[in-house]
């Protein structure tokens, strides 16, 4: 397959990446095609539709085997299920899907873009194909979600001292906020005194987790 475009965002590192699609809409991704695609004609209409799908790779998973079985942080990394039954990474063709808000077609020195909401893909990450979601097709209410159903998804209160906003911008700090709110930290880790970090933005953020308050300890530049 081919890379047609690639993503820009602030997720600099797979630490803090949203564990799905749609699930942090506050942070807003940009879709650059690549030179051989930055054909207007190829987008024509895609303004009416709300969502999009997207097609891409997990370039910085990529292994030469495989396995048939996972560990899904959701069951907090020590429950093996089959890798079909998981949305992760690690598998046989690191392909991933998701799905954005369409925020936006834009013009510029890099052709047209997209600005989409509520994407799940490291910066930079390639996109092999880019579809509309339709609500009367791909849209299941009676869908069921199998052991995610049955697992609390884990979030935290975020706290952010003042010394630390002035490192942001007040629309990066809401979104930082948002992206903290969903609990980076592996399901399975769950230790008060552990110092976390990760990059977002250009900017090194580090924090402790403790009686579910994620407190962050500093914001600098990376």
């Amino acid at each position: 397959m081919k890379i047609i475009a690639r993503i820009r965002n602030p997720y600099d590192g797979k630490f803090g990446v949203p564990r799905q699609s749609g699930l942090v809409e506050q942070v807003v991704s940009t879709i650059v095609f690549e030179p051989e695609y930055r054909v207007a004609e190829a987008l024509r209409g895609i303004e009416e539709f709300s969502h999009l799908w997207l097609i891409w790779g997990f370039d910085r998973a990529e292994r030469e085997n495989w396995s048939p079985t996972v560990r899904p942080p959701r069951l907090g990394g020590n429950q093996r299920v089959g890798v079909f039954a998981t949305r992760s990474p690690f598998r046989p063709n690191a392909v991933g899907l998701s799905c954005v808000k369409l925020l936006g077609v834009e013009k510029g020195n890099e052709g047209t873009v997209l600005k989409v909401a509520g994407a799940d893909l490291m910066n930079g990450t390639p996109i092999y194909d880019i579809k509309p979601y339709l609500p009367y097709a791909d849209c299941k209410p009676e869908a069921t979600g199998g052991f995610t159903d049955r697992t609390e998804k884990r979030t935290v209160e975020v706290e952010i001292p003042a010394e630390c906003t002035k490192a942001m911008k007040p629309e990066e700090l809401e979104a930082l906020k948002v992206v903290l709110r969903e609990d980076p930290r592996p399901a399975y880790q769950d230790d008060p005194e552990r110092v976390y970090a990760f990059e977002f933005g250009g900017k090194n953020v580090r924090f402790k987790v403790e009686n579910g308050t994620l407190r962050v300890l500093s914001i600098h530049n990376s």
